[in-house]
């Protein structure tokens, strides 16, 4: 099985990207499996329905979110009813939507988790670590493949959670932070793993936001309203190949176009 993580969608030019990018790579790679971080694609910061059924309509198979996940109010009308968009996990108990699925492909059982760091990411939530144990415990012999999505900004958390999650999933992969990491591997019990898969959005910005804007902020320290950056987009994912017998992962391959 090889499974595409595609980094955070940073806006529609983002999107557009994606949709360039993903029918030849999913052809070239023999791509069987598709997971995209969808919680910045409107406009920078959220989701709506039109660009979630956008993304779905181009081949991808689930649409993980993150602490943007209910920055537009469309969200509520539709994240309960879309069978393949998941939030973090770890938000509060009772909150809408889901935080894992499972998607039968090529006769296998996938399970996608979405987790949200705790460290610097100014939002209440739960604890991923002990959530994310309670998960495996309730698919325990349900399914074929565990994938992780790791929305977090502390390297160290994330890191922490690989190790934490070796040889209990088939792969751990990092959002949030827009820049790739170098550091993919295979940990020692069979888990793929990478800090941070990227982003998916312009390349003359600060993490997909305008310079201009982001430096007046630095600058000043005044609130200085964001706005999304233009011009050529780069695509940014990862790619694990996971055996079909002993469920874990063979190969990691960073993608950067």
């Amino acid at each position: 099985m090889r499974i595409l993580a595609v980094g955070d969608l940073v806006g529609e030019n983002g999107l557009k990207r994606a949709s360039e990018v993903l029918p030849e790579l999913k052809k070239k790679e023999n791509i069987d499996f598709v997971i995209v971080n969808g919680e910045n694609v409107a406009g920078g910061m959220g989701i709506t329905h039109k660009l979630y059924k956008e993304i779905i309509a181009m081949g991808v198979d689930v649409v993980t979110l993150g602490n943007h996940t209910w920055a537009k109010k469309d969200v509520f009308s539709f994240i309960d009813e879309e069978e393949r968009l998941i939030r973090p996990a770890n938000y509060s108990e009772g909150v809408l939507g889901k935080g894992y699925v499972i998607v039968t492909c090529n006769e296998k059982k996938i399970a996608v988790i979405n987790l949200i760091g705790r460290t610097e990411m100014n939002v209440l939530s739960e604890n991923p670590f002990t959530k994310v144990s309670s998960i495996l415990e309730e698919i325990k012999n349900k399914v074929d493949y565990i994938i992780v999505d790791f929305h977090a900004e502390a390297s160290a958390e994330k890191i922490a959670m690989g190790y934490y999650l070796d040889g209990k999933v088939s792969a751990v992969f990092g959002t949030h932070t827009h820049v790739q990491t170098a550091d993919e591997t295979i940990l020692e019990n069979g888990t793929g793993y990478i800090t941070d898969i990227g982003m998916t959005g312009p390349i003359k910005s600060v993490i997909g936001m305008d310079v201009k804007a982001s430096l007046k902020r630095f600058e000043t320290s005044l609130p200085e309203r964001y706005k999304l950056a233009e011009g050529k987009c780069v695509f940014s994912g990862c790619i694990f190949e996971v055996d079909d017998k002993s469920c874990r992962t063979t190969k990691v391959k960073r993608i950067k176009m």
